[in-house]
């Protein structure tokens, strides 16, 4: 594409790449200059201006944007019709964002006139949010370009919504001397509420003794209702052979991950059990997760609830941004006085 100021009598055809006002006319950016408008410059004393102009293989900056958007967006994704070589992506459900990042970098490090954002992976959407763009910097790119950059892009579309599914959520609660049943109910709200928007529902409210074999005995129970079992525990994991990991291994169930680098959140654990041939995904809440609060918790209730696979790998990802706050009245604050 050539770019640069021309003779107001050559620029026929052109683009116009900066706004021209004088005199009431206006002249947008992008607007092709036709006879009309040549006559309307020249009338008001305009003899040059600065147009951009296409050039053999160029593809226009909407036509660009169009085809690169529709590569990216895959499953649960709506592109918008671009505009001033723009074209943004919606969401058509809600669920959770999925990003294979490796290609949007492969994307954006083919050339710097062409672009391509998203919001963060792994981030809850609802039902049209936006949620990426592609946007194209000149006014029109080389389709060579284009094709190299599309390429790069993959087989897979690297964008796409993992829908929430409508799970039945089965929840034990142990319980202990000093656990209130008025701190058991209110935990059981807070996890109505999140799974809300997901259209989730809790299928079963077992509580028991914090004891490994009642706990067994519950999680074998719970689960046959449930598409998801989660555990709330009255005392915090703090070892594989703590009451809850153990009676997950007694009910015939496995450990994935017990721990994970996000603060609040660090107490979770993830594993599976299986129920008439299918596996089901259990988790061991951390005390955070009786608040309302975010913590780690939602970041795999999330995925598990939009049916997307967390194994531990993933939670050992989750560590830069993993940072959620500070809890000032923490006995043990990370950031402690140095000792004498």
């Amino acid at each position: 594409m050539k770019f640069g100021p021309v003779p107001v009598t050559e620029s026929m055809g052109s683009i116009v790449a900066h706004a021209v006002r004088r005199d009431g006319l206006v002249l947008k950016k992008g607007q092709i200059i036709d006879e009309t408008q040549i006559e309307s410059l020249r009338a008001s004393g305009v003899a040059e201006i600065v147009v951009a102009r296409k050039e053999d293989g160029d593809i226009g900056e909407d036509e660009a944007a169009l085809r690169l958007a529709r590569v990216v967006a895959g499953i649960n994704v709506r592109v918008e019709t671009p505009f001033t070589g723009r074209s943004n992506f919606y969401a058509t459900s809600g669920g959770v964002l999925v990003i294979d990042q490796g290609a949007i970098d492969r994307i954006n490090d083919i050339d710097e006139a062409i672009t391509v954002a998203t919001l963060e992976p792994w981030r809850t959407v609802v039902e049209g949010e936006m949620i990426g763009t592609v946007k194209i910097i000149p006014f029109a790119v080389q389709e060579t370009l284009l094709d190299k950059t599309v390429a790069a892009a993959g087989t897979t579309p690297p964008v796409h919504v993992a829908a929430f599914r409508p799970m039945k959520v089965g929840v034990v609660s142990t319980l202990l001397p000093g656990l209130k049943p008025s701190t058991v109910d209110k935990t059981l709200r807070v996890m109505a509420e999140r799974l809300a928007p997901a259209q989730a529902t809790i299928s079963a409210d077992v509580r028991v003794s914090h004891e490994t074999q009642a706990l067994a005995q519950a999680i074998a129970k719970v689960k046959a209702g449930s598409d998801l079992v989660i555990v709330f525990g009255a005392s915090a994991i703090t070892d594989r052979r703590d009451v809850i990991p153990a009676a997950l291994e007694a009910a015939g169930g496995r450990i994935e991950q017990l721990g994970m680098p996000v603060d609040p959140g660090n107490l979770l654990l993830i594993g599976e059990i299986e129920d008439g041939g299918q596996l089901k995904p259990v988790l061991g809440a951390p005390g955070c997760a009786r608040s309302p609060k975010e913590n780690g918790f939602d970041w795999v209730l999330h995925r598990l609830l939009a049916g997307v696979e967390v194994k531990a790998r993933d939670i050992r990802r989750m560590g830069a941004g993993g940072l959620l706050m500070e809890i000032v009245a923490r006995g043990q604050p990370r950031d402690a006085a140095p000792a004498d």
